[in-house]
């Protein structure tokens, strides 16, 4: 079996997702798609949830690799979180299924997708932690304000993605707009907490 069956059988399963969801993803609908035989899917996935498992890691790896780029060319950490938090909202709008296929509930243990979890949270963390020490953001654990910046961006894009927030209408800002208030919000209160009484 050619190297690259694994990675056609991959791009067959993300263009399934991104025009079904994850019920048109079928081990057999994605041999067929790839042009391999019906058996040549379970040579490389046991199961339909481990082909999504796979597909949810590669998705995650190229978050954070599109993460990683963002960091190395903006101007400082500000900026990056901002272009970091508005490009996760925009991939969530544009990739619907996808964001909702990484961010599901798991009931297979997938190291490859565990890995790939854990790569983008510590790039995420990382970031954040740089914003702190650049006096972007306050003090305290970068990882829970890791948490409070993606659950905005989770939420405001779920939200923007069911029409419930746009500029000028419901909500009165869209999902990036909200994303920049959180951050001139933290930012204020980390300068008036350094600010002498």
């Amino acid at each position: 079996m050619p190297p690259d069956t694994r990675k056609a059988l991959l791009q067959a399963a993300t263009r399934l997702l991104d025009e079904g969801g994850v019920d048109a993803v079928t081990l057999r609908e994605v041999g067929r798609l790839a042009g391999v035989s019906h058996n040549a899917p379970y040579k490389h996935f046991t199961r339909k949830e481990a082909l999504l498992a796979a597909l949810a890691a590669e998705e995650l790896t190229r978050r954070n690799a599109a993460l990683t780029e963002v960091i190395e060319r903006s101007p400082g950490p500000e900026a990056a979180l901002r272009t970091a938090m508005r490009d996760y909202i925009a991939w969530a709008l544009d990739h619907p299924a996808r964001f909702k296929l990484v961010f599901g509930t798991w009931t297979i243990h997938s190291p490859e997708l565990a890995t790939a979890a854990d790569d983008a949270q510590a790039t995420l963390v990382g970031l954040v932690a740089a914003a702190q020490r650049a006096g972007a953001l306050p003090g305290g654990d970068p990882v829970r304000l890791a948490s409070l910046l993606r659950a905005l961006a989770h939420g405001a894009a779920d939200l923007g993605s069911a029409g419930h927030l746009s500029s000028g209408g419901k909500g009165n800002a869209d999902p990036g707009e909200l994303v920049d208030d959180l951050i001139d919000y933290l930012r204020v209160a980390t300068r008036d907490a350094r600010s002498p009484a």
